[in-house]
């Protein structure tokens, strides 16, 4: 636990601990306070975009997005930061619950929804995203992916599911993820890259100063060389010290 990163680590813990408290009290309790229920249900209160993607309906539903938790949220907090992570993590997570609710309203349907798959989507996204050329080795059946194709296939099953079947999977809620997630890199992308303004007073008058901070701007360019190449060849592709400067300049 000491080796993944903190925010990632905290959520493991609190995904982990509530689920905990669901043994204890019931996860019928839980879902009724706790899990998104459509705006028309009587039990729908205004917490619930929140706390829906902390509560999992059994066992397995927590272990496999805690385990994909595990596997990209830790580098994608290296390479986010931890704090542009979080509101990553948190924003997947709300956008997928006002999807669903949507859908809820769409179809009629007042059962409740439940789990972090739809920020784990966004974090899926976001992988695709920096690290397109990575492989991924899927489970069934064993065999090596790139991370663009594989967001790609998961997000076009997850659309064509949402239509073709009536599982009681929040197929809708995965699918706000990954589009919340990919807003907001492309929202973080075009801010980045855009000169920031700061205004300083002198003499009762105000001044605009683009050139706010040369090092910062040096700080980013080398990220984005390094991204770039990451995108080209990979992650292994990068040198020990590459590693090392993208670690640091990320974190």
């Amino acid at each position: 636990m000491k080796s993944i990163p903190p925010i990632t680590r905290a959520l493991l813990i609190a995904n982990v601990a509530v689920f905990v408290l669901e043994m204890l009290v019931g996860l019928d309790f839980m879902c009724a306070v706790g899990g998104l229920w459509s705006v028309r249900a009587q039990y729908f209160y205004p917490w619930q975009p929140f706390t829906y993607m902390f509560l999992h309906g059994g066992f397995v539903h927590l272990f496999f997005n805690m385990f994909a938790l595990w596997m990209f949220g830790g580098l994608i907090e290296q390479t986010m930061g931890g704090r542009r992570y979080l509101i990553y993590y948190l924003l997947c997570g709300l956008g997928a619950g006002a999807c669903q609710i949507l859908w809820q309203l769409f179809t009629g349907e007042n059962a409740p929804t439940v789990g972090a798959s739809g920020a784990i989507y966004g974090i899926l996204l976001a992988f695709g995203m920096f690290y397109p050329n990575e492989r991924i080795m899927l489970l069934f059946p064993p065999i090596p992916m790139r991370a663009k194709y594989f967001v790609v296939a998961y997000a076009a099953i997850e659309l064509v599911s949402a239509f073709s079947t009536t599982s009681n999977v929040a197929h809708f809620a995965h699918l706000g993820g990954m589009l919340f997630g990919w807003l907001l890199i492309l929202y973080w992308r075009q801010a980045d890259r855009r000169p920031r303004r700061r205004t300083s007073k002198f003499e009762g008058w105000h001044t605009a100063d683009y050139d706010y901070n040369l090092e910062q701007r040096r700080k980013q360019e080398r990220v984005d060389q390094l991204l770039d190449k990451v995108r080209q060849s990979g992650y292994e592709g990068l040198t020990e010290e590459e590693k090392r400067d993208l670690f640091n300049l990320t974190r």
